[in-house]
């Protein structure tokens, strides 16, 4: 059959959906990109925050159109929102024909040959999906760049999260099935592998492994570039500084979650650290790494923030000027301890608060953007511009997939993947413009 899915959320979901891509293949269905030639519609929802869940059900609506629109003869919903609120949705969306959680990635394919039958499947499994399986998977992102995602599951208990309830305690792959998952993708020609997990530095803690152990095995494997997504801060060791800094394939590049640094909210959100810990966390990483990028992402509108907590947060932004930075409003959700927090911060004031960070950190980036300028820098090209053929876009090494900038090439004759070097010739709050050095 003509099967198209539609992904939605975090680079972890996204490998959900190529991993069901690749069951369907075996089963020799067709995967279409455009909705509207498909017979069988996948969304693959994402359930994290309130914006995240809006979108997913707006995506479900908008492809239970296609029954009347299109060739769309059944409506697949998988993920975590399925996950979270299964009978809900099942009840009130009556349009979905079939339903799935985030452990039934095996069963898909099962799932569509039994939608033929005319009756609505709910199939929700006691256990979890086996990643140390050895599973098929297509790849949307490219043949030179993939995730790899070698954990599932976390074992933190912050209070304005649902991710254990919904995806489990930490569960680590083996480390030979993500080296050999990783092989593979080195065999299909992926020159960037951005390891991914929850927390993807407590890799290996339930099963006798380390994040240093694997980063290691897998910078033998020779890939470009190895990035490490999603690292926790109090798991920001020795070992892996002195990994990041002396291994030339590892990208000098530290994704850091913070969510605030004012040690009143920390102690609210069950995080660790404070101004200061964070202060002197980020000197050091700068310290034994010369010439890394740094990232995180911060919470405003948490509740009991004070006004006092929010101008701290903008005093460490400025101080400490971070290359990247994804600012969030709190989202209260169900399930979680913070749901429950009387002093719940009015939207009017999260909405004002998420404004000012984003303004003051777009005049940071603009800055810290800016003194790239001059600087040869080497750049993975991935596609031609959207805006015009006559552009490629690529990133270099302090710039992640999807969550921050990119930078603009002229096209000449480059093609997708290469890596090419890239004088910086202009700079933006978030994106850079350059042009090919002459080899």
């Amino acid at each position: 059959m003509k099967i198209g899915i539609v992904s939605l959320g975090c680079a972890k979901n996204l490998v959900d959906t190529e991993i069901v891509l690749g069951f369907l293949s075996v089963a020799k269905h067709e995967i279409v990109s455009d909705p509207m030639e498909a017979e069988i519609i996948i969304v693959n929802t994402c359930g994290f925050i309130e914006a995240a869940k809006e979108e997913s059900i707006n995506a479900i609506l908008e492809m239970a159109e296609l029954k009347e629109t299109g060739n769309c003869i059944g409506l697949v919903v998988m993920g975590c929102l399925s996950q979270r609120y299964a009978q809900e949705l099942w009840i009130e969306i009556p349009e979905i024909d079939a339903m799935l959680g985030t452990n039934e990635l095996d069963l898909v394919s099962e799932v569509i040959e039994q939608l033929a039958s005319g009756e609505r499947i709910l199939r929700k499994r006691e256990g979890f999906f086996d990643y140390n399986q050895v599973y098929p998977r297509l790849s949307t992102t490219g043949s030179y760049f993939a995730y790899l995602k070698v954990a599932e599951g976390c074992n933190h208990s912050c209070a304005f999260c649902v991710i254990p309830t919904i995806r489990g305690k930490l569960r680590s792959r083996s480390l030979e099935s993500v080296l050999a998952e990783a092989q593979r993708l080195k065999e299909q020609g992926v020159q960037e592998l951005a390891v991914i997990a929850q927390d993807t530095t407590a890799y290996g803690r339930d099963t006798g492994t380390s994040i240093v152990e694997l980063l290691t095995a897998l910078a033998a494997l020779d890939f470009s570039w190895i990035r490490l997504l999603y690292t926790y801060p109090t798991s920001i060791t020795d070992d892996l500084l002195q990994l990041l800094s002396g291994t030339p394939n590892l990208v000098k590049y530290v994704d850091l979650p913070l969510q605030h640094v004012s040690e009143n909210v920390l102690r609210r959100m069950r995080r660790p650290g404070s101004y200061g810990s964070t202060k002197r966390l980020i000197e050091k990483i700068r310290e034994r790494v010369p010439g890394v990028t740094i990232r995180s992402s911060f919470i405003v509108g948490f509740p009991g923030e004070t006004d006092e907590d929010f101008r701290e947060l903008l005093t460490f932004l400025t101080e400490i000027r971070l290359n990247h930075v994804g600012i969030f409003k709190y989202s209260r959700e169900e399930n979680s301890a913070a749901f429950d927090y009387a002093d719940q911060i009015d939207d009017e004031t999260k909405a004002a608060r998420f404004r000012e960070t984003m303004s003051l950190q777009q005049k940071l980036s603009h800055e810290l953007n800016q003194e790239l300028v001059g600087q040869e820098l080497e750049v993975l090209l991935e596609f031609p511009s959207e805006e015009s053929e006559l552009v490629m876009v690529g990133r270099h090494q302090g710039q992640a997939p999807d969550v921050d900038g990119v930078v603009y090439i002229g096209r000449g004759t480059l093609k997708p993947g290469q890596m090419v070097t890239v004088r910086i010739t202009e700079a933006h709050a978030y994106d850079l413009v350059g042009e090919e050095v002459d080899s």
